[in-house]
């Protein structure tokens, strides 16, 4: 049987990797599957090439729209790029699994509209942009001017939640993570 497509977006620091990262590590019985996107950003951390991303530079990235090989792409900043090959999806789906999408909300956008009811699309809110600037400061991975940038981005990124299948506010972490597996369980299972 042929995979399901679920589309998470949100703004930076929302909880959203938190929420999959769950469902994918306690709930194996959804069998989900990342959809590893392609940035042109560097690696954060510990990310490593083709476990979190495929991290390619901006001429890379650039050559792979010349040859239309994303299903999505979007360039959210000055050369850095983020999107999702079509080949790792068609391969992944046809093996059954059902693909987790990590993208921002043009791509969540643009992934619903090319797969339509195929793909579930979900957008996690934060309860509030006052509480999302607390939560970016408190992740001490980001330099003032990025998190003001991500601020910036977030408040546009809210205005998408309306065109998503569904919201989920995490205002609370754990009832956040219950509604989600609420949603992709009865998605998966239809």
């Amino acid at each position: 049987m042929k995979g399901k497509l679920i589309i998470f977006s949100a703004p930076s620091g929302t909880g959203k990797s938190t929420i999959i990262n769950w469902l994918m590590t306690e709930h194996k019985e959804l069998n989900l599957a990342f959809s590893i996107s392609c940035t042109s950003r560097q690696p954060r951390g510990t990310e490593q090439n083709g476990v979190e991303y495929f991290f390619l530079t901006p001429e890379e990235f650039r050559a792979k729209i010349d040859n239309d090989e994303f299903l999505e792409y979007e360039e959210v900043y000055t050369d850095r790029f983020y999107g999702t090959l079509k080949s790792q999806v068609d391969n992944q789906t046809a093996d059954g699994q059902n693909v987790v999408f990590d993208v921002d909300v043009k791509g969540g956008c643009n992934i619903k509209r090319h797969y339509g009811d195929k793909a579930l699309s979900v957008f996690i809110q934060p309860p509030s942009v006052e509480e999302l600037r607390r939560r970016l400061e408190a992740r001490a991975t980001d330099a003032p001017e990025v998190i003001d940038q991500r601020i910036a981005r977030a408040e546009y990124e809210l205005g998408f939640a309306k065109d998503f299948d569904r919201i989920v506010i995490n205002d609370d972490l754990e009832k956040a993570k219950t509604d989600t597996l609420a949603i992709v369980s009865e998605f998966i299972n239809r």
